[in-house]
C-alpha cells in the first residue's frame, strides 16, 4: 500500500494541551492501523510562536524526531532547543512540551505507544 501525502487527514488544533497557537497534525496511519499498540503516528507542523502545552503521559511514551526548524523542548522542566535529526523522548509517567520560537516553521514526526 502506498499512502500519498494529500490522502492522510490534518487536523488543526487551537492552543493543544495549552500552548500557544494553532498546530497542524497530520496522521499518518489511523489507530486501528497500529493495531491498538499505539494511538499516533504523525506530522505535527508547530509555526513561529506555537506549541503544545505541557502534559504527562501515563500508560504511554511519546517519541519525536525533529524534521524542519528547531523547537524548545521542556523535558521534565528541563528546556533543551532541538535541530533536525535530533530524538526527543517521553517516557511512561513523565512529562514534556514542545514549542516554535523560531521565525520559520517547525516540523517533528511523533509516534504515541502504549504501554
Amino acid at each position: 500500500m502506498v499512502r500519498r501525502k494529500e490522502e492522510c487527514p490534518v487536523a488543526l488544533r487551537e492552543q493543544m494541551r495549552g500552548g500557544n497557537g494553532t498546530v497542524q497534525i497530520t496522521d499518518y496511519v489511523s489507530k486501528e492501523e497500529l493495531y491498538n499498540k499505539g494511538r499516533l503516528f504523525a506530522d505535527i507542523t508547530l509555526n513561529p510562536g506555537c506549541g503544545i502545552g505541557e502534559h504527562v503521559h501515563e500508560g504511554e511514551e511519546e517519541i519525536f524526531v525533529v524534521t524542519q526548524g528547531e523547537v524548545v523542548y521542556n523535558d521534565n522542566g528541563e528546556e533543551k532547543v532541538c535541530k533536525v535529526g535530533d530524538v526527543l523522548i517521553c517516557n511512561d509517567g513523565e512529562k514534556h512540551s514542545i514549542r516554535n520560537e523560531g521565525d520559520v516553521p517547525a516540523s517533528v514526526v511523533a509516534l504515541i505507544m502504549l504501554k
